[in-house]
């Protein structure tokens, strides 16, 4: 995770930044496709301006079948999950560092997987720097 330097008293932060949500109605072209799926999350990670450290797919079968990709990257990860009988997917992009961006990421999943409709949230997951009590 990168730190960063705050000039008031010195101390230093991390920069976290996370953009999760869930997609209705996916192209299951894609989805259901876990070659393409892992080319998707490589391609998200480069655009969000993060390196793959290393790159894990699984494909599942029954009733809640789908795929899962996740990717460990330097500046954390991105998880994608799909639900191939409910044409649905959770995406979980987690940052940490000032130059990624989360959103770019994200932002091409949701272009690969073509959803009618999406969620997503944001969360600021930096450090806060210590704050003094004055005596």
């Amino acid at each position: 995770m990168e730190e960063r330097g705050n000039t008031e008293g010195g101390s230093r932060r991390v920069v976290g930044k996370h953009v999760y949500g869930n997609l209705y109605d996916v192209d299951l072209t894609v989805a259901g496709d876990e070659e393409k799926l892992r080319g998707v999350v490589r391609e998200a990670a480069e655009l969000g301006k993060m390196r793959v450290w290393d790159l894990r797919s699984w494909r599942f079968g029954g009733s809640k079948g789908g795929v899962s990709v996740i990717a460990l990257v330097v500046e954390s990860h991105i998880a994608v999950h799909t639900w191939i009988e409910y044409s649905y997917a959770t995406v979980d992009v987690y940052t940490c560092g000032e130059q990624s961006d989360p959103f770019k990421a994200f932002e091409h999943i949701l272009r690969s997987l073509k959803p009618k409709f999406f969620t997503y949230n944001y969360s600021d997951r930096s450090s806060m720097p210590k704050i003094e009590r004055i005596p």
